[in-house]
């Protein structure tokens, strides 16, 4: 009967002994727990060097040349427009320690490209039925574009090439020429971006095509 109470009251001290153990060493390698956690690269192409241990730091090695702009358009509610948004502090690769996810999660509906941010305008996704008229819309905005800028260069040069002719009516006739295929294209250009602004936002009402140039 003693032996029994002895062998009881000694095993709840070891028992008590070994909780405490677990519980002071959980408190001691807590601080590892809560550090901390990098992913390896972000959406934007930003790769840095992760230094791993008991409180894990991120150091930024090389910085894609597109990467402010890229993560103001994925990233809108962490980087504004209007911010400057700093690689050092690696928000786009933080790692959520409860979801083991990325805690800066991308905005849903944006991708960016060459020819940069192009949204959805929806939060469904950029797969969805607005995501292709988007698309095309920034595409024909850069085509246009450029078409506009090539036609005002011919432009200026033919009438340099008007102004520098000296009487020469050969050179006269190559200016003159140049200055109205200039203007031609002009008139093409803002016509094709009437016509095409009618069509789709206009009349067919496409989604997610605004018809603004």
């Amino acid at each position: 009967m003693v032996m029994n109470f002895l062998y009881t009251k000694y095993m709840r001290k070891i028992f008590l002994f070994f909780i405490a153990s677990l519980l002071f060493v959980f408190i001691l390698l807590r601080p590892s727990f809560a550090a901390n956690r990098y992913a390896t690269c972000d959406a934007c192409g930003l790769c840095p060097t992760i230094e791993n241990g008991s409180s894990p730091t991120c150091t930024v090695d090389k910085v894609p040349g597109d990467w402010k702009s890229c993560v103001k358009c994925l990233y809108p509610t962490l980087y504004p427009l209007a911010s400057n948004p700093n690689p050092s502090t690696c928000d786009t690769l933080l790692i959520d320690a409860v979801t083991n996810l990325p805690k800066n999660q991308m905005t849903a509906g944006r991708q960016f490209t060459m020819l940069g941010c192009i949204t959805s305008g929806t939060s469904l996704g950029f797969n969805n039925q607005t995501g292709a008229s988007s698309f095309v819309q920034k595409l024909l905005d850069v085509i246009f574009s450029l078409a506009g800028s090539i036609a005002f260069l011919y432009l200026m040069y033919g009438g340099f090439v008007v102004l520098t002719s000296q009487a020469d009516p050969e050179r006269l006739n190559y200016g003159k020429r140049l200055v109205y295929g200039a203007i031609t294209g002009l008139i093409i250009t803002i016509s094709s971006v009437f016509i095409v602004n009618l069509i789709g936002s206009g009349i067919l009402r496409i989604p997610g095509f605004t018809g603004a140039i």
